[in-house]
């Protein structure tokens, strides 16, 4: 039986706040079983908001939850991480709203996870699996989820880029997957949408340090981790925000130009819907190990 983790020893960081600009701390503390993801602001008399879907307020361009109207910003990294190394229970401090961007990727959270090694728990973790498919759409944009036996994702964008264009990744999130082909992908920017977005209040932390940044036809902060490092970041925050289940989940998740929005719109109409889903327990040879492709297609225009 699959048994529920959680890190052994606390482990911290600083950063800035990618939209915020911020300075931050994070400490990351075990949690007992059935405690779920916790964050906490110390800043705020230690209140906490749990890292699930009733508590998402903005997600336009980041994951943001809030309670009782006290919020924690760009959450997906660090959720995306959780779920990429197996870590059901676990309670995240910070001292300010938002989340530091480290390196744009999920890559330094998933290196202090294992700096703080992961402790096995005695309950049986709880999976949700997807019973009957859920479909939605947007004008071009659609996601979509499955019933499958593991958890599975394929994610296509389409951006007018020369470097970009069309771009699919596939993964199976087991056996290593996560850590050796989505982690290290990074968030990226366009110079042409900079000033519009720091007009919006939006990227005041932004930086050649933490997001790859693109100009019109090239980037001015290679070279690229992956060749198609876009999509895969996608997949990055894709499962960040799926992580907003509460649970580890069992699906085939098909996504094209979706985003934050569509994502945990997702999670809520399938959490509505007691009918698509089913609490399981699994066994350690039930979860095979998977495979990983991808496949790219430069382009120049939608």
């Amino acid at each position: 039986m699959i048994r529920e983790q959680t890190i052994r020893s606390s482990v911290e960081c600083c950063g800035i706040g990618l939209h915020s600009g911020a300075p931050v701390s994070v400490r990351i503390h075990p949690a007992p079983s059935g405690k779920g993801i916790v964050f906490r602001r110390t800043d705020l008399d230690g209140f906490e908001i749990e890292a699930i879907s009733p508590n998402v307020a903005r997600v336009s361009y980041a994951t943001s939850l809030m309670k009782k109207g006290v919020l924690i910003s760009t959450t997906e990294h660090l959720l995306s991480a959780f779920i990429g190394l197996g870590i059901d229970n676990a309670i995240v401090e910070l001292d300010n709203l938002e989340l530091p961007i480290l390196d744009g990727s999920a890559l330094p959270f998933v290196q202090m996870i294992q700096k703080a090694g992961v402790r096995k728990q005695r309950r049986p973790r709880t999976y949700l699996k997807i019973r009957r498919e859920m479909e939605l759409r947007e004008g071009n944009k659609f996601i979509a989820i499955y019933p499958a036996e593991t958890y599975r994702v394929s994610y296509s964008i389409n951006f007018p880029h020369p470097l970009i264009g069309k771009e699919t990744f596939q993964v199976e999130l087991s056996n290593g997957s996560y850590l050796r082909h989505i982690a290290p992908a990074r968030t990226f920017g366009s110079r042409q949408d900079e000033q519009a977005m720091r007009n919006m209040g939006l990227i005041r932390g932004a930086s050649k340090e933490n997001c790859i940044v693109l100009t019109r036809d090239d980037i001015e902060n290679g070279p690229l981790r992956f060749a198609d490092e876009f999509v895969r970041h996608k997949v990055l925050d894709l499962v960040g925000d799926l992580a907003l289940f509460g649970k580890q989940i069992l699906g085939n998740v098909i996504a094209d130009r979706a985003g934050h929005s569509m994502h945990t719109a997702l999670v809520s109409r399938i959490l509505r819907d007691k009918s698509l889903w089913e609490e399981v327990t699994v066994d350690e040879e039930q979860i095979q190990p998977g495979t990983t492709s991808s496949h790219a297609a430069a382009g120049s225009s939608l």
